[in-house]
C-alpha cells in the first residue's frame, strides 16, 4: 500500500461521504490507495454514509469508530491504523483536486528527508467572504496559497491541516500528535500541527506544492464575527498551551499587550479596520493569558 489518506469525522455525514468521494476519483493508481475513515463519536449517520460506500468500493474504504472524543485522538488513530508509507489528511468538509494523491506521492519520492507536504487550500464560501477580515488573518478559515511552485516551507511557515501529508516512517522515531492540542467537541483548541511540524523539522524537510490542492468548504456560520473573535482567542488559547509556559513573566507580558490593546481599540473606535485588529489582539491576549492559568495548571 503506498498511500492511506486519513479522513476524521465529527457529525458530518454529507461533507464526509463528498471528501471520500473526491478521493475515489483520483488519477493514482487505486490499488495503492487506502481511504481510513476515522468516525470520532458522531452522532449524526456518519457510520451509515461511510459504511454505504465501502459496500460498492470494497476493501478500500475502512470505517473505524473512535470513541475518545478529539481531532488529535482521531488523528493519532488513523496513523496507528495506517498501511501507507505515506499518510494523507484530508477534512472532512474538503474536497480533494483529481490529481492532489499523485502530485504529493511525487514530492514525497524526490527527497527522502522530505517527511510532511502540504498543498494549497482553496475557499468555498457557502455565505459571500466578508469584507471586513483583516488580510493577516484570513488563515484562521484555513486558507492556503503559499507559492506557485514547488518549494521547501521554512519554519516557521507550515501546511495546514486540511490538506497536509506524512511519511509513515517518521512516526517510529517521533510522537505524533499532541492530544493536549486539537479540537475537542465544540472548543477550537488547534497547533497540534505547528507542534509536531516543529519537532520533525530537527530531521526532516517540509514542502509545499501548489499542484496538490484541496476546496474547503467555509460554513456560513463560521463567516460571522462571533465565530472569527472566538478563533482568535482558542488560539491564543492554543499557543499558549503548545509553548507549556506558565511562568508569572508570561502572565505579565500578555496582561501588559491585553491592556495596550484596550487603550488603542478605544482611540481607534471610529476606524473600523484598526478597531477590529485591536479587537483581534484583545481576544489572542485573553485566550493566551486562559491558556496559561487554567489549561497548563492541568499539569
Amino acid at each position: 500500500m503506498k498511500v492511506t489518506v486519513a479522513i476524521c469525522t465529527h457529525n458530518r455525514a454529507k461533507d464526509t461521504g463528498e471528501a471520500i468521494e473526491s478521493v475515489l476519483a483520483q488519477s493514482f493508481d487505486k490499488e495503492k490507495i487506502e481511504i481510513v475513515v476515522i468516525d470520532n463519536r458522531s452522532t449524526d449517520h456518519t457510520a451509515e454514509v461511510v459504511l454505504k460506500l465501502a459496500k460498492v468500493h470494497g476493501s478500500r474504504i475502512r470505517y473505524l469508530l473512535e470513541n475518545k472524543l478529539g481531532l488529535s485522538v482521531a488523528r493519532n488513530r488513523a496513523i496507528r491504523e495506517a498501511r501507507g508509507e505515506y499518510i494523507l489528511f484530508l477534512d472532512d468538509d474538503a474536497l480533494a483536486s483529481r490529481h492532489w494523491v499523485r502530485h504529493i506521492v511525487n514530492v514525497f519520492e524526490s527527497d527522502p528527508l522530505i517527511g510532511c507536504v502540504g498543498g494549497k487550500i482553496d475557499p468555498i464560501w457557502e455565505a459571500q467572504e466578508p469584507k471586513w477580515i483583516p488580510e493577516e488573518h484570513r488563515s484562521v478559515f484555513t486558507i492556503l496559497d503559499y507559492s506557485s511552485g514547488v518549494e521547501e516551507m521554512p519554519a516557521p511557515s507550515i501546511p495546514y491541516g486540511a490538506n497536509v501529508a506524512f511519511r509513515a516512517s517518521l512516526f517510529r522515531q517521533i510522537a505524533p500528535f499532541r492530544e493536549d492540542l486539537g479540537r475537542v467537541g465544540n472548543n477550537l483548541l488547534s497547533s497540534e500541527e505547528s507542534e509536531l511540524i516543529a519537532r520533525l523539522r530537527k530531521d526532516y524537510k517540509v514542502y509545499y506544492t501548489p499542484f496538490a490542492s484541496v476546496q474547503h468548504k467555509i460554513a456560513k456560520e463560521r463567516t460571522t464575527k462571533k465565530w472569527f473573535l472566538k478563533r482568535i482567542f482558542w488560539q491564543g488559547v492554543s499557543d499558549a498551551v503548545k509553548r507549556q509556559d506558565r511562568s508569572a513573566l508570561a502572565v505579565l507580558k500578555h496582561s501588559i499587550r491585553l491592556m495596550q490593546a484596550l487603550g488603542s481599540a478605544l482611540i481607534s473606535i471610529f476606524h473600523f479596520k484598526k478597531f477590529i485588529r485591536q479587537i483581534v489582539n484583545i481576544c489572542y491576549r485573553n485566550g493566551s493569558l486562559v491558556g496559561i492559568l487554567r489549561y497548563n495548571s492541568r499539569g
